[in-house]
């Protein structure tokens, strides 16, 4: 077992600070149904039974924040992570009770302040909401891929492309998909965001998502409209690259029906 570093307890506006970094991981240890009706933007959720995977499978120098209803709870899965010498664990004090305020009297009232704090933390030149990075992401493509679902809107309102193509031809949606962040799916398709958008292999957000298994994202994107009908290069279509039954089933149903006379 590595060296043990001591958990930190800290207030909500370092545990935003903290979040706009980029490279947090951000556990809700409540109930389910508390975490379903609300919860931290890219907050994953987290009992004590799933903690040995999360041990298990985070680099040990990844910054990890907990929080529970009040700041009791998380500082026990805190403690977890810093007896397994994890480098950088917090606990929010006040819990989600504090966040909710600290969002409602900050954040939410100068969201020019907050933008402009999340792109400089990503190095954007400027505050330009387009700066080009590795790959030639964008921010708009990085809080998608992140499920920052706010920050997905302050940037579109800010003038972010929302088309814009990273050096593999996918679009903030792609990342969305990879992230399975519904929230932000919704957001960049009432946007107006090409949800049918073709990479440089000629795959869609959907066949990706169908190839994935991820039978969530395939369903919402379906709601929203996306077509089920594009073939790859190769002549396959989202139906072909299903990985899973539930995929399947969701894009039979999906699937055009012949004429009666065919």
């Amino acid at each position: 077992m590595s060296a043990r570093t001591p958990y930190r307890r800290i207030a909500v506006k370092e545990a935003a600070d903290l979040m706009a970094g980029g490279r947090a991981l951000v556990f809700d240890v409540r109930a389910a149904d508390a975490f379903a009706a609300g919860h931290m933007e890219g907050a994953r959720h987290l009992t004590f039974s799933g903690l040995s995977e999360v041990i298990g499978g985070t680099a040990r120098a990844r910054p990890v924040l907990f929080y529970c209803y009040h700041g009791n709870v998380s500082r026990e899965f805190a403690q977890a992570l810093s007896d397994f010498g994890f480098a950088e664990v917090y606990s929010l004090d006040g819990g989600y009770e504090a966040w909710k305020s600290f969002a409602r009297a900050g954040l939410a009232a100068t969201p020019d302040a907050a933008l402009a704090r999340w792109l400089e933390s990503l190095g954007a030149p400027a505050g330009d909401v387009n700066a080009r990075a590795e790959n030639a992401m964008t921010p708009l493509m990085k809080a998608a891929r992140d499920g920052l679902a706010d920050m997905v809107g302050l940037l579109i309102d800010a003038g972010a492309e929302i088309e814009a193509r990273n050096s593999d031809g996918n679009t903030a949606l792609w990342l969305a998909c990879v992230g399975s962040q519904l929230d932000v799916i919704d957001r960049l398709a009432a946007a107006g965001i090409n949800l049918d958008n073709r990479n440089d292999n000629g795959a869609t957000a959907l066949m990706y998502s169908a190839s994935a298994g991820k039978a969530q994202v395939v369903a919402r994107l379906l709601a929203l409209g996306a077509d089920p009908s594009p073939e790859t290069p190769d002549g396959f279509c989202a139906l072909d690259l299903c990985a899973t039954r539930e995929c399947l089933d969701l894009l039979r149903h999906a699937r055009p029906t012949a004429p009666l006379d065919a």
